[in-house]
């Protein structure tokens, strides 16, 4: 059945790219999200509207129970805080590529789906594990299962598919 070729066409980009792995198989040995692109929808990330983006090159079941919106709101996400920079933000630090105009999430949920871009995987998949850092600070700041200590660095850790609820 693989290969196939997903077609995009949005606000930012016009783009066909090709499915080489099955969904959430055959990742990099380096990277080992705890949280699939579904379920970090469900739980509430990027104040439930990353950026307008349209979810239909996914599959629809991707969005069952999904906290999303036409309109962003902290109350969307799983803190209930805003953790997040505009995507301009994230366009002058250079933290975006060509073929993922929205960003790491966006190339994530690619990425589970089964799209490989070898150089750039290894570029997002070392953004990803220098996030860490977070954890670091989360474990060494709080009481083991306290949510409400460090609510906006466990959510961009929720962002970026660490599931900060359980430490």
């Amino acid at each position: 059945m693989l290969p196939r070729s997903v077609t995009v066409s949005d606000d930012l980009q016009s783009y066909r790219y090709e499915i080489s792995e099955p969904e959430g198989k055959n990742f990099d040995p380096e990277f080992k999200p705890e949280l699939t692109p579904k379920e970090m929808l469900a739980l509430g990330i990027f104040e439930g509207n990353y950026t307008g983006y349209d979810y239909k090159e996914f599959p629809s079941d991707w969005l069952n129970g999904a906290r999303i919106s036409n309109t962003p709101s902290a109350k969307l996400n799983y803190f209930e805080v805003s953790a997040s920079q505009p995507l301009k933000v994230w366009q002058e630090k250079g933290w975006i590529n060509k073929d993922d105009p929205r960003g790491w999430f966006q190339w994530y949920c690619r990425y589970y789906a089964g799209r490989r871009l070898p150089e750039e995987d290894l570029r997002q998949i070392k953004r990803w594990k220098a996030i860490r850092r977070h954890i670091g600070q989360i474990k060494k700041n709080c009481i083991p299962g306290d949510e409400t200590c460090r609510p906006r660095q466990r959510q961009a850790l929720l962002h970026w598919a660490y599931d900060s609820r359980i430490m």
